[in-house]
């Protein structure tokens, strides 16, 4: 079993940036893709950026391209997201997530097999 633990969130003013971090707890972490999710009070958790395994692919929701970027270090077992220009509407809690199965980063939630506690990013107006 892989344990995901996030952290970088915060409270951060709109334009501001934060990176978050998610380090898994395994070296077999780096076969496999690793996705971050978001989900805001009230409302669905939401796909927001995945990376393959040695990041030749990556892929965003609408809503973040051109201001968030997914990386990995898989030599430190950790996933990186930084958040740039950001927006009120990004507020949510933030998790990261495994997928063990497919090559290529999905957009589905239940596609993804370990996840991590979550870490909250407020943005304030």
């Amino acid at each position: 079993q892989v344990q995901l633990v996030e952290s970088g969130g915060g409270l951060v003013q709109a334009g501001g940036s934060l990176r978050l971090s998610c380090a898994a707890s395994r070296r077999t972490f780096t076969v496999y893709v690793m996705g971050w999710f978001r989900q805001a009070p009230g409302k669905e958790r939401e796909f927001v950026a995945g990376i393959s395994w040695n990041g030749g692919n990556t892929r965003y929701a609408d809503s973040v391209k051109g201001r968030f970027t997914i990386s990995r270090d898989n030599a430190k077992n950790t996933v990186f997201l930084q958040m740039n220009s950001l927006k009120p509407e990004d507020t949510a809690v933030y998790y990261c997530a495994i997928d063990r199965h497919r090559s290529l980063p999905m957009v589905v939630a239940s596609e993804y097999d370990y996840w991590g506690q979550g870490t909250q990013v407020t943005v304030s107006s």
